[in-house]
């Protein structure tokens, strides 16, 4: 059993402190907002994502896990303190370290000797020297531990991952961290503190990449007549490529991939280094979220003005609750700015940091609007009677980003639609 301080109780803090004290650990996460570690200690979590509420809970009921705002306190009696703090991206795209090395400051003095601190946060190379020189402790330990969890997915990524990356120049202190994991992943990599830092930018803007690929070639086969859909699960067949990230949708989003690529595309270009292929990945995801727009525009006659939108989901992915940067934001800002009037609804999203009128439900959102947009890829958005839609709206029309809903289904209730992905767009009589 070791002790452990978790600073920060994000999805990635809050997701690793519940699987280390899961896994036998006492672990404190810490945060700074009094209110959020007053609901953690009894259970109540601030974010949503399947499965967490059940670990932490479990960790609470065991003693094994608790919350707390006293930084000093909890650090100086513990043996490793993982950082799982927000590193924010700055107006040129660099990363925003200074929660970062502002708690590496905060703690330098109060760590007992030999401890070791994590940055378990995405952080840029050459992050884990300015750490160290920010402790000013020569008996102190710092090791990079890059997260690779899916919103939605993180618990399930966190108790069964892929690999494990631990970047240390002590084989001590990369051992020490290795056997945190030991018992859930084989393969643990040991790397330099910078290999480790560059391998999250690295993964996550070949998503990106990936991404806007099968977007491009979804645009492409709809003109064709193809069905994508049919194209890329033959492609996901060959194991060089894969069956995931292949699906076609309204752009990327979240509060990784644009961080993370336009971190990368800093570092490039202060090294000197063309990076053409992200660029244009960039670009890509950009004539996406457009595209829908655009299409929307099309499919009610050419113009916006004064004309009610409903959209089925605000969150970048099913499964969370998270809007940063999601393309249903994006799209519905270009809405307004058209004129249009937008109605939501998301089943798991609570506040947003944008304006846009609220729907309870799903059918509440269809009420007198001229079309809707299906925006994020939730299962029950495929549950909803289409007939009552139907009814409910103004002029039934969807254009369908996630291909959610059934195509048959929208044909036979007499809906002007589009899907993502299939081909030559498909226009029921109204």
């Amino acid at each position: 059993m070791k002790k452990i301080a978790v600073v920060g109780t994000g999805y990635v803090g809050l997701t690793a402190a519940a699987y280390l004290a899961d896994r036998g650990n006492r672990v404190v996460g810490v945060d700074i907002d009094a209110d959020k570690v007053a609901q953690l200690n009894q259970g109540i979590l601030p974010i949503v994502e399947e499965g967490l509420d059940a670990v932490v809970n479990r960790g609470i009921t065991s003693g094994s896990l608790t919350f707390s705002t006293d930084t000093i306190k909890v650090v100086q009696d513990v043996e490793i303190v993982f950082l799982c703090l927000p590193t924010p991206m700055g107006e040129g795209g660099e990363a925003d370290l200074s929660y970062v090395l502002g708690v590496a400051a905060q703690i330098r003095d109060v760590l007992r000797p030999g401890a070791i601190v994590v940055n378990k946060s995405t952080v840029p190379v050459g992050t884990a020297a300015k750490v160290t020189t920010a402790m000013g402790r020569d008996d102190v330990y710092v090791v990079s531990n890059p997260e690779f969890l899916r919103e939605g997915s993180a618990v399930y990524d966190m108790f069964n991952p892929d690999r494990v990356v631990i970047g240390a120049r002590s084989p001590e202190a990369a051992r020490r961290i290795a056997d945190l994991y030991k018992s859930d992943c084989s393969d643990i990599m040991q790397m330099s503190p910078e290999q480790a830092e560059l391998v999250k930018y690295a993964s996550n803007s070949y998503l990106a990449m990936k991404l806007s690929f099968v977007n491009m070639m979804s645009n492409l086969a709809e003109r064709m007549g193809v069905d994508v859909h049919r194209v890329l699960e033959a492609m996901g067949a060959d194991h060089r490529i894969g069956e995931a990230f292949l699906k076609p949708g309204p752009g990327w989003g979240g509060s990784c991939f644009p961080k993370d690529v336009q971190a990368l595309l800093y570092m490039a270009e202060l090294m000197g280094v063309p990076m053409e292929l992200l660029v244009n990945a960039v670009d890509i995801n950009e004539r996406q979220i457009a595209s829908t727009v655009n299409r929307a525009r099309d499919m009610v006659g050419g113009d916006l003005q004064g004309r009610t939108v409903a959209v089925w989901g605000l969150a970048f992915k099913a499964g969370t609750d998270d809007v940063r940067d999601s393309p249903s934001h994006r799209v519905i800002e270009l809405l307004q700015m058209q004129g249009a009037k937008v109605v939501a609804f998301d089943p798991a999203v609570g506040k947003t940091p944008f304006e846009v009128a609220r729907a309870e439900t799903a059918l509440e959102a269809c009420v007198d609007a001229d079309i809707l947009l299906v925006m994020t890829e939730w299962p029950e958005f495929g549950k909803v009677n289409l007939m009552n839609v139907a009814r409910l709206m103004r002029y039934p029309r969807v254009l369908d980003m996630r291909a959610v809903l059934g195509r048959d289904e929208l044909a036979r209730h007499g809906f002007m639609f589009e899907t993502v992905g299939h081909g030559v767009p498909m226009h029921a009589l109204v």
